[in-house]
């Protein structure tokens, strides 16, 4: 699965770059969108794959501030270049006259460039906060990978800042975005039904019917995970939640994006001819 996903998505970056009908800001956020998946699921998973090859789940407290500290910066970048694709197709659908305008060259390398300062900041100051608490000699975190909630609630310090930082961050980075994209969508449903013919419908539909698989996808999982730790206490019911949130949905995207758009597939099949012929 690991290599399926990052076998796939290295796909789908390169058929972007080869292909110049592509170079447009739809793709582009892609391009960035199936990079930060490869580099979310290298947060975890060979980390996994050592620890089952070897017998030992024995990580040591640099590495797993690390951690902690990629995976929050990979997983707010998801959330946050969704969100800007979701205004991509806002802008294509409800404004196309005026679309290379708004979504010009510029605009798109600073929305971009947002994306990353805002993750980094948030992992920075996240991060930080784990550094200050201190921890028992033999902690056991009943997950495969480290989780901040599960790290910080292990502390033997006090976490009530840590604890305030997390709920108001969660607040602003996750259902603010999310806010943004189902108004982005709203508007587009508006846009589409008042589009006279069936075929003008399925057309507008079409452009953003893979994206809106995947934030589906993304959210419904990452929902999945906290539901289950909030419901249950069973940790092995909140690591296969976390499974589907941190390695299932980075593997599918590719397949979303390339078997529901007709350009991903020309661009494939120009990438895979470049390839044999050489």
């Amino acid at each position: 699965m690991y290599l399926v996903t990052v076998f796939g998505n290295l796909l789908i970056i390169m058929a972007i770059i080869v292909d110049s009908h592509l170079h447009t800001p739809m793709y582009i956020f892609l391009s960035n969108l199936s990079f930060v998946d490869i580099c979310f699921t290298s947060t975890t998973v060979p980390q996994m794959l050592v620890n089952i090859q070897t017998q030992s789940t024995v990580i040591i407290y640099a590495s797993c501030i690390t951690q902690v500290y990629f995976l929050l910066l990979f997983s707010v970048l998801d959330i946050f270049l969704l969100t800007v694709m979701a205004y991509d197709r806002y802008v294509a659908i409800c404004h196309p006259l005026h679309y290379m305008v708004i979504m010009n060259t510029r605009r798109c390398g600073l929305l971009i460039l947002a994306c990353w300062i805002i993750s980094v900041l948030n992992a920075l100051l996240h991060s930080f906060l784990v550094l200050r608490l201190s921890f028992c000699a033999d902690m056991k975190i009943p997950h495969f990978y480290c989780e901040l909630d599960h790290v910080v609630h292990h502390a033997c310090s006090d976490t009530s800042l840590n604890d305030m930082v997390i709920y108001i961050a969660a607040m602003f980075l996750a259902v603010g975005p999310l806010s943004g994209i189902l108004y982005s969508y709203s508007r587009i449903v508006s846009s589409i039904r008042a589009i006279s013919s069936a075929q003008g419908k399925y057309k507008a539909f079409s452009t953003c019917a893979s994206h809106l698989s995947v934030v589906s996808l993304f959210y419904c999982t990452l929902l999945g995970v906290y539901l289950s730790s909030a419901v249950t206490q069973n940790p092995h019911a909140t690591a296969v939640a976390s499974l589907m949130y941190t390695v299932v949905t980075p593997m599918l995207n590719p397949f979303i994006y390339s078997l529901r758009n007709n350009d991903m597939k020309k661009a494939l099949k120009l990438l895979l001819g470049r390839v044999t012929r050489n």
